[in-house]
């Protein structure tokens, strides 16, 4: 990709538009904006995945979420993949990538409230701060030394899960329900902007900090992952096309309300806020429909 952050905005005219954000760091994004500074390098084509630049810059207006449902074809997720969140669960390291998809209806955008329907209010919403891949270009059979040549960026993200619906025998059975429990819609919310390898890497050390109503809940680091970027990328496309435009969440640390002696489920009208250093944050309402 052409870009270093990728954002969809809308410009003065009213125009929805890609560009590449004039900034230094993942926080002057929403600073700028506030005190209407922000300006982006404006790029065109056909969608986030085949832009190309223009030499035009112009003030941003107001930020979109940068990936709509349509230009997700899936989005894949693991789980148990922080060594502090494992033992939190009371479970071991799995010897492979533990994995489950959500549909692309889960997608929300950075801002959004996020609607937990009367089945899975029940004291068990929880939040799951995360790391996301999103990829560039399609790829099968997909190699551990050429898997960031197929990584478009990482953006931040929440896995929003009900809990009895993912692990209670009364409600899933004897095998955790992985899927249904954490796929609802706009139970993905992801950051508004798309940042490239070029600036952070394989996004192997970067700070995570997930607060509830301001409360810091998760303070960790990707360092945690016991599957890097690299590595997940190469087992889930083993035999296995991954298409443009896929979202692999990569797993939460530890903090999760799971985890608690006295679990603080998500309550209605609660805010949800996900960081992660150069990366920016989702910042989600709960709204029990």
């Amino acid at each position: 990709m052409a870009w270093q952050r990728l954002i969809r905005f809308e410009d003065e005219s009213g125009h929805e538009r890609f560009g590449d954000p004039c900034i230094d760091h993942a926080d002057d994004l929403h600073t700028s904006l506030q005190k209407k500074e922000l300006l982006a390098h404006v790029y065109e084509g056909h969608g986030p995945f085949a832009l190309s630049k223009t030499g035009e810059q112009c003030v941003v207006k107001r930020i979109l979420r940068v990936l709509e449902p349509t230009d997700v074809p899936i989005v894949k997720c693991i789980g148990l993949n922080y060594m502090k969140h494992i033992k939190e669960a009371g479970r071991t390291p799995p010897p492979f990538p533990t994995f489950f998809i959500k549909p692309r209806t889960s997608i929300a955008g950075y801002d959004e409230q996020i609607p937990i329907p009367l089945i899975a209010q029940d004291e068990q919403c929880d939040w799951e701060g995360e790391l996301s891949i999103v990829i560039g270009k399609t790829g099968k059979n997909i190699q551990k030394h050429e898997a960031l040549e197929y990584v478009a960026g990482y953006v931040v993200s929440n896995d929003v899960s009900a809990r009895k619906w993912q692990r209670d025998q009364a409600y899933a059975g004897s095998v955790p329900q992985w899927c249904f429990s954490k796929g609802f819609d706009k139970w993905a919310p992801l950051g508004p902007m798309l940042v490239s390898p070029r600036v952070v890497g394989d996004a192997g050390n970067l700070t995570l900090n997930t607060f509830v109503d301001g409360v810091l809940m998760q303070d960790s680091n990707t360092s945690d992952l016991i599957f890097g970027v690299e590595e997940i990328i190469q087992f889930i496309s083993q035999g296995t096309t991954l298409e443009q435009g896929t979202v692999i969440m990569t797993g939460t640390p530890s903090g999760v309300a799971m985890g608690m002696s006295k679990p603080l489920w998500l309550k209605d009208k609660q805010l949800v806020k996900v960081v992660i250093e150069h990366l920016g944050s989702v910042e989600n309402r709960i709204s029990f429909e």
